[in-house]
């Protein structure tokens, strides 16, 4: 199994979307990217901690590559929105993608120089690629938290 971890806003709806592909093992959501040691949601709201929502994703490589991983996470949101998505602003909703080895790192950057060549996004994309740190899980309550409610998606596309 390999790890991948993206921070594209609310992660709600991305570990949603994540885990309906064929191929991913298991999702969870948290805080990456910050200086706060083990913050709580309510602190990761005050755009204080430096941490971005973001999910972690397993997958098994066998099934699902990395750049099928990296397709979905371009699609699934606005990667040229600086410290937002949608109705949502700081820097917590970041768009992100925290590679996991020189492998994901180069991927991720060919990836995305790939799009920007293509003019794919009216604007420059403003995806961080950065090496993982630390993942903090989020509180219980945001695991599976569309799934938990019975609903399929929050995605604004």
């Amino acid at each position: 199994m390999e790890r991948a971890t993206f921070a594209a806003g609310c992660f709600w709806g991305v570990e949603a979307t994540f885990r309906q592909m064929p191929g991913v093992t298991s999702t969870r959501v948290g805080y990456t990217g910050g200086k706060t040691e083990n913050p709580t949601y309510k602190e990761v709201c005050t755009d204080r901690t430096g941490h971005a929502e973001a999910v972690e994703v397993e997958f098994d490589p066998a099934k699902l590559t990395y750049s099928q991983l990296l397709t979905v996470f371009f699609e699934n949101h606005d990667p040229t929105q600086l410290n937002r998505q949608g109705p949502d602003w700081g820097s917590q909703y970041r768009t992100a993608i925290f590679f996991h080895s020189p492998e994901q790192q180069r991927q991720a950057e060919q990836f995305k120089q790939e799009l920007e060549k293509a003019h794919r996004f009216s604007k420059p994309i403003a995806t961080q690629i950065v090496p993982v740190v630390t993942f903090y899980p989020a509180e219980d309550y945001h695991q599976q938290y569309l799934e938990k409610r019975g609903l399929a998606s929050c995605h604004i596309k």
